[in-house]
């Protein structure tokens, strides 16, 4: 529904016409427009894996800072990451589970990933649960699969989630 404001004086209509004159398109420049390649969607395996060990531990030295990058990496890899250069291909959400489920379903995740070949995963730890915050951080720390991990972005879950980059499979 259109208000008195929404409407164009007749003057204004007339005086903006003025101003822009002869209008000419431009030429089509032969451009291609550059599209993000559709996202592949992704084969969950319904068999239960073969037994992945279990080589994470609950036990961590203190406090877990708020991100993660691998020894000898670029701190450049850490920003790309922060800034959404490769986008999410999968996510895990914890919620609602125990320190043990937790564990063994992120290991399962991270194997899943790995076999997928998976480079950039969100896993959702949720921001209430201190314990499991604390833990998820301190096994991607662990785990060897994980090169860097950070705070997911206010869209992705903010302090309730993070961004792990995986090595690639090549």
């Amino acid at each position: 529904m259109k208000t008195p404001k929404d409407e164009i004086h007749p003057d204004d209509a007339a005086l903006f016409r003025a101003a822009v004159g002869d209008v000419k398109p431009l030429p089509d420049q032969n451009r291609i427009v550059q599209q993000r390649p559709p996202r592949r969607p992704l084969l969950r395996n319904t068999a239960i894996p073969a037994t992945i060990p279990d080589i994470l531990s609950d036990f961590g030295g203190g406090e877990i800072p708020g991100e993660y990058l691998g020894n000898g990496l670029s701190r450049m890899m850490l920003r790309k990451l922060r800034r959404g250069h490769w986008p999410i291909q999968d996510s895990l959400d914890l919620h609602g589970l125990n320190t043990d489920a937790a564990r063994q379903l992120l290991q399962e995740f991270l194997h899943e990933a790995k076999q997928n070949g998976l480079r950039c995963v969100l896993v959702i730890h949720g921001k209430g649960m201190a314990v499991l915050k604390q833990n998820t951080r301190h096994w991607l720390i662990q785990h060897p699969q994980v090169l860097a991990w950070c705070e997911a972005g206010p869209g992705n879950g903010g302090g309730g989630a993070v961004l792990a980059l995986l090595r690639t499979n090549l």
